[in-house]
């Protein structure tokens, strides 16, 4: 396993039976649910997770992802999920997930992900806490000039089409 070195948070689960597909391999809203719960560890050790909503009222709605399959899993087949931070601002969290093979050490998925910080009063879009905002930016900062990984930022097109 060869993680981008900026990550935060480690994640582990195990393919499910109910999450294998005619095909014989973890159907593609199986990888998203994974990814999810990366992202509640990923939350949980930023302090931003179901504590901080309980406390504050405030939580993140995702908005936009992009998962990219790079390799299959199957049955039984051990991951291990890294997740990082790559930007936070005052309304939005920017975070990417790297999802390997726990045994065999290949990556088989990355997801990137857009979230939008909400107060669940008014289910509207919110402006991060000054306090936590700061600690959210710090974190990104420990990033130094490390290049974000080259699948983030990337658009789905047809080849040869416009734009």
């Amino acid at each position: 396993m060869q993680p981008y070195p900026s990550y935060i948070s480690r994640h582990e689960a195990t393919v499910l039976p109910a999450w294998i597909d005619y095909n014989g391999h973890m159907n593609l809203a199986y990888y998203v649910v994974v990814f999810d719960l990366a992202g509640d560890t990923l939350y949980d050790h930023l302090d931003i997770g179901l504590p901080f909503r309980k406390r504050t009222g405030y939580s993140t709605f995702a908005v936009e992802t992009h998962t990219r399959y790079e390799r299959e899993v199957k049955l039984h087949d051990r991951l291990c999920v890294f997740s990082h931070l790559l930007g936070a601002d005052a309304k939005r969290l920017y975070m990417f997930h790297e999802m390997f093979h726990a045994d065999e050490g290949y990556r088989a998925a990355t997801q990137e992900v857009m979230c939008l910080h909400v107060n669940l009063a008014t289910r509207r879009v919110a402006a991060v806490p000054a306090d936590k905002l700061a600690e959210l930016q710090r974190v990104v900062a420990r990033r130094g000039d490390a290049p974000l990984p080259p699948e983030a930022g990337r658009r789905i097109a047809m080849p040869g089409s416009p734009a």
